[in-house]
């Protein structure tokens, strides 16, 4: 291997600077600190139309809105393992988050409608920030993140979900979370550097 893992940081909350981010920024130090090259994708600032369903991707892989899907696609595809972090709202992921799965239709498309080689299997993780006023708990917030994972072929090394934390003051009280986060991005890069080098 003569590079460093690039570890993709997804920021999916439509608010910056609060526990989201948070827990991302501890996680992204973790991976930094354990020879990553680290890089943030702002949800709510990439610049992302939602889906049309139109199924246009099914004929080339590409998708036809012109705004910052090729960002977006680029810096998933340049990617060695995938963070993603997002707060519960409703049940599931904020709206901005859900553009953004969403567009992963084009990686759906590649692999089922066109037959396309799968590319390498990379690690990633989840973080889940959670108030306490939602009785659905995070599983659906869960399963969507990893829905968008199983279509970009990345495994889900462990998921840190953070209850009971509606204002960014109260991750005070839980150190031991963000210190969790940070061991995250550890074994998240630990894992891209291994397969980097198995490749």
């Amino acid at each position: 291997m003569s590079r460093a893992p690039i570890v993709l940081g997804i920021a999916g909350s439509p608010r910056r600077f609060g526990n989201s981010d948070r827990l991302l920024g501890a996680a992204l130090a973790g991976a930094r600190e354990a020879g990553a090259e680290t890089r943030t994708l702002v949800a709510a600032d990439a610049g992302l139309r939602h889906c049309l369903g139109c199924n246009a991707c099914s004929l080339d892989g590409e998708c036809v809105q012109h705004d910052g899907g090729p960002a977006l696609y680029r810096a998933i595809d340049e990617a060695d393992a995938i963070i993603v972090v997002t707060p519960v709202y409703f049940a599931s992921v904020p709206g901005v988050l859900k553009v953004l799965i969403d567009r992963m239709q084009p990686y759906w498309a590649r692999t089922y409608a066109l037959k396309r080689p799968r590319p390498a299997r990379r690690p990633g993780a989840i973080l889940i920030a959670r108030g306490g006023g939602d009785p659905y708990g995070f599983e659906h917030a869960e399963a969507t993140v990893r829905s968008a994972f199983a279509v970009l072929d990345i495994d889900v090394l462990d998921v840190l979900a953070t209850p009971g934390v509606d204002r960014p003051a109260d991750l005070e009280a839980h150190p031991e979370v963000l210190e969790r986060a940070h061991a995250l991005g550890a074994v998240v890069t630990a894992e891209a550097t291994k397969r980097l080098i198995e490749r």
